[in-house]
């Protein structure tokens, strides 16, 4: 069980492997980060990089939708920022320009910034770069929003003084971390349990977003369950069930051969039969 100092120091840490930040510094700044603002105005050479970026991913996409609008959001663009954050870079289009089947559209963007993220390292400074291709549609509820394209913000952020509920976001990211521990460490766990207490995590953060931003404490157990790779054992065990479920064991191949020896006979069978014909 997690002490409220071990919650405090998770939630002020991005995971990386240098000493974490003190809590203090998951308090809001009062300034926007100056390596990338200036004045509340993006620096110039930051936007022409992060527009190259951009347009770098949108090509990798291999889709015809154009683009809308791309997007810096994420701590960076906002006041809650800490030396580890990232850069968050969505670009937006319409995913009904890709396809009707917007949750089809939705699932190969995912997997498009897994690829990309897979291949590609980048970073400007110390700020590693995420890219996403949202759905225009999509409702976002970052408290800052910057337009690259249009250079101006869509949603400007001010600085304030937020109190974290550190007990509750105890309490509810160690709830979820045994609801892991019971699905992951089941030997015989399903796909499907797995995806379902995925999209309850999800729901859980979407609704924290929501109703209480960024400092909502079911964001804040979001993040400590990703800084303690707890997310990342959830998905590693979806994968190894998924494989699993695409690979034949022992008993399996025994049956599979038995089967292909029997077509083989019969096919033989009738061959001789055709030749002494």
């Amino acid at each position: 069980m997690l002490t409220e100092k071990e919650i405090q120091d998770i939630v002020s840490s991005s995971g990386a492997e240098e000493p974490r930040d003190d809590v203090e510094s998951l308090q809001p700044q009062t300034d926007l980060n100056d390596t990338i603002w200036e004045d509340s105005v993006l620096k110039r050479n930051v936007r022409d990089q992060l527009y190259r970026i951009a347009l770098e991913f949108y090509l990798s996409l291999n889709v015809e939708a154009p683009i809308k609008d791309i997007i810096f959001t994420g701590s960076l663009a906002n006041y809650n920022y800490t030396k580890h954050s990232d850069i968050d870079l969505h670009i937006l289009i319409d995913y009904t320009d890709v396809d009707d089947n917007v949750d089809l559209v939705r699932d190969l963007m995912t997997a498009k910034k897994s690829l990309w993220n897979d291949k590609h390292d980048i970073k400007f400074s110390t700020h590693e770069v995420e890219l996403y291709a949202q759905d225009e549609n999509e409702p976002h509820h970052s408290t800052g929003i910057y337009s690259i394209v249009s250079n101006k913000w869509l949603a400007k952020p001010s600085p304030k003084d937020t109190k974290i509920d550190f007990a509750s976001v105890r309490s509810k990211a160690t709830d979820l971390m045994s609801q892991i521990d019971d699905v992951v460490l089941q030997p015989a766990t399903s796909i499907k349990k797995i995806r379902k207490l995925k999209d309850k995590i999800k729901r859980m953060r979407q609704s924290g977003l929501e109703t209480s931003g960024e400092y909502s404490v079911e964001n804040l157990a979001f993040k400590v369950l990703r800084n303690t790779e707890y997310i990342k054992k959830l998905y590693d065990r979806e994968t190894e069930e998924f494989d699993k479920n695409l690979s034949l064991s022992n008993s399996d191949l025994s049956i599979e051969s038995k089967v292909y020896e029997m077509i083989l006979k019969k096919l033989l069978g009738t061959r001789k039969r055709e030749k002494r014909i």
